[in-house]
Parts: C-alpha cells; sequence; structure tokens
C-alpha cells in the first residue's frame, strides 16, 4: 500500500509524468497508469492490495460431484459405517465409474464443515530438504547464546555457507548489535567472497520490518546486488542449517571447560570451527570436509539486480535548524533540508536509499541517497 500511495503521489501530488514514475520505482506505465486512473475513481480503496483469486476455475470438481460426496458422507454417516475420503472415493468410483483423489474429497468435506482438520506428525519422507547448488549461492545466519564460567552470557554469530556446510566465520561477543552483523559479514566477505544471497531469521539485528525501517545490513547486501531473505516468524526450520551448527557447536564446547573470559572462548570456538572444516567428515556431504565440499565447485556471485527497495512514507515537521530526522540502517540520521523550510510540514519519500522531501502541496523541496558513514546529511535542492 505504501508504494501505491508513493506511485499516486508522485503522478497526482508531484506533478511527474507516468513514464517518469514508472521508470523511478521499477514498474510499468500501464500499471502506473492503471492505479492513478483507479485511484481517481475509487480514492483510497484504490490502493489496497486485491485478490488475485481467479473468478472462476475449469479444474474445480463441480457442484454435482461435490453434493454426491456430501450425500455418501450423510448416509455413510448415519449407517454408522467409516465415511472418511478414501471410502468416500470407493463409492463414488462403483456409482460413476470416476471420483476425484481422496485429497480433494478431504478438502471439500473440510470446507463444508464436515471434517475439523486436526494436526498430524508428518512422516520423514515427506520433508523436502533444499540445498543450494553452489557454493556462496546463499549464506544464513544466526546468534546464538552460550555461558561463560561464571555465568555470563555471551553471543556467538554465525555464518554457514548453506551449499558446503563450511562455518564462514563466528564470532562470539558480549552482545550482538546491529553493526556488529555488518562487521562479521564484512570480515567472511573478505576471506571467501560475497555471496549471491543471505538468509536470516527475524532478528532485529538483522532486518527492521518490525520496526518499520532497514538495517544497515540490508542496505550494503542491497547495493552490493546480495539478495536478503528472511525466515517467517517462529519457524527456525527455514534456517536449519545454521540451527544445527548451533547444536554441532555446543556439543564441542561442553566438551571443554568452561571459558573465563570473551578472548578465551572465542579461541575455544575458532579451534572447533578449523576441526568442523577441515578434518571433519560431514555426512550430509557424503562424508567429505565441508572445505572440500566448498572448494570443488565454483562459486556463485551476486546478482545485479540487487534487492527490492524498501519503501516507506514519513511524515515530519522541518525544525528549527532546517533539519528532519530518520531512523535509517540502526542509526538516526539528520537530514538538512534548508532553514527557509523551517517549520514546513513535510513528506519524506523512502526508496532504498533514496529520500525525496516534498511539501505538503506536492513541491519538492530536497533529495538525497543516503551516505551511513555520515550522521548529518545535507539534501540536495530539486534542478
Amino acid at each position: 500500500m505504501v508504494l501505491r500511495r508513493m506511485v499516486v503521489d508522485a503522478v497526482l501530488v508531484e506533478g511527474r509524468s507516468v513514464r517518469e514514475v514508472a521508470t523511478a520505482f521499477g514498474r510499468s506505465k500501464s500499471w502506473v497508469h492503471d492505479l492513478v486512473t483507479r485511484y481517481r475513481l475509487e480514492g483510497d480503496a484504490a490502493l489496497e492490495e486485491r485478490s488475485r483469486r481467479p473468478v472462476s476455475s475449469p479444474r474445480r470438481t463441480s457442484e454435482a460431484v461435490e453434493e454426491a460426496i456430501v450425500r455418501l458422507r450423510k448416509e455413510l454417516s448415519e449407517l454408522g459405517a467409516d465415511a472418511g475420503p478414501q471410502t468416500i472415493a470407493w463409492h463414488l468410483e462403483q456409482l460413476d465409474g470416476t471420483s476425484p483423489s481422496p485429497a480433494t474429497i478431504y478438502r471439500i468435506l473440510a470446507r463444508r464443515g464436515f471434517i475439523t482438520p486436526e494436526p498430524r506428525k508428518r512422516p520423514k519422507s515427506s520433508f523436502v530438504r533444499f540445498e543450494a547448488d553452489q557454493p556462496n549461492e546463499c549464506w544464513q545466519a544466526d546468534v546464538t547464546h552460550w555461558a561463560l564460567a561464571d555465568g555470563t552470557d555471551v553471543e556467538i554469530l554465525n555464518f554457514i555457507d548453506d551449499h558446503s556446510r563450511l562455518i564462514l566465520v563466528a564470532d562470539v561477543r558480549r552482545v550482538t548489535k546491529g553493526p556488529d552483523v555488518l562487521t562479521t559479514y564484512e570480515t567472511a566477505c573478505r576471506r571467501w567472497g560475497i555471496p549471491a544471497s543471505v538468509l536470516t531469521d527475524n532478528g532485529a539485528v538483522f532486518n527492521g520490518a518490525s520496526r518499520g525501517g532497514i538495517t544497515a545490513f540490508e542496505v550494503v547486501l542491497g547495493r552490493a546486488g546480495v539478495v536478503y531473505k528472511h525466515s517467517r516468524p517462529y519457524h527456525p526450520q527455514t534456517c536449519g542449517k545454521v540451527e544445527r551448527w548451533h547444536q554441532t557447536l555446543k556439543g564441542f564446547l561442553a566438551k571443554r571447560d568452561p571459558a573465563t573470559s570473551i578472548a578465551e572462548l572465542q579461541g575455544q570456538v575458532d579451534a572447533v570451527v578449523d576441526y568442523y572444516n577441515e578434518r571433519r567428515p560431514h555426512r550430509a556431504r557424503g562424508r567429505i570436509t565441508p572445505a572440500a565440499a566448498y572448494a570443488a565447485r565454483d562459486k556463485a556471485q551476486p546478482g545485479m539486480s540487487g534487492m527490492d527497495p524498501h519503501f516507506r512514507i514519513r511524515h515530519d515537521k522541518v525544525d528549527v535548524g532546517g533539519k528532519v530526522s530518520l531512523r535509517f540502517g540502526n542509526r538516526m540520521l539528520h537530514l538538512g533540508v534548508g532553514r527557509p523550510w523551517r517549520g514546513t510540514r513535510v513528506r519524506l519519500y523512502i526508496a532504498g536509499d533514496d529520500i525525496r522531501v516534498v511539501s505538503e502541496d506536492g513541491e519538492l523541496i530536497a533529495q538525497t541517497t543516503i551516505d551511513l558513514t555520515k550522521g548529518y546529511q545535507k539534501m540536495r535542492k530539486p534542478q
């Protein structure tokens, strides 16, 4: 909805052309034109996401067959006989010579209220394992906890290569913060190269979605053309390889004397990583070491398209110093709009690291591209 609002405002408020707006936001001219036309007719309702479900489906089970399934369900239930999907399928086969699959019958009965779905344990054979085809095609990252000898809780940030299971880096810190993630990632890149994609959970140190923003880590990935992916909430299986490494690491550390300092624990972790990468044959890699698996194939490269821009709109008022504030990349930045605009209410249109400041009447006041090395950003005046 934010993207649609920005597109509509760019055309109707700022007065930019459809072609210019389509190019700026990476959309087709027809998409922008249709959205603006719909907005003129419907107002804000046109900005809501619309269902893509087709009006009709030629492959949907006919109403006659559905009624036959329901009728058999009632008849068999009244008889006290089994009235499950497999039994109904057999009876339909006897009556009509054909029948939908038991799975289809189950879905029809559930939709019509005859079955209350219950969670069932899935057989192991039903699980599908995903694995990157090349080294550096996907890195997984996560933070785990460990305790020093005196009970002090510390955190270990890990990056693992999805294809080879190579541990790229493992850093111990008292607390892992957003800038620490970026530092560790850049350390891994200097040794192993830049990955094509990175997968993490929804931790705030990795992505800013929970706060409606974007982290420095996401910005750096996007600028390098690295695709950033994250798991859905409460689903650690998506990052299963790094989660499994946590178990292995803790199993090794539990056999050693508790470390009395972060430096000592870092030494223990480094020794485990060296053994795991170079000498321990990995069952998932055909009993070869992760280092051998990593070296055996060509390395994937980051794509050229970069990540999809992060879009948001922020309303603010220029302060007495001619500035507005913006939280971006784990930092609070100050944008120099200009003293002549102090006290003016403005809208900040944020597309990735591109910022445009527009007055309430649609005048473009200033624009800039964020530089994360500076806390104060001097904005350019429009030509």
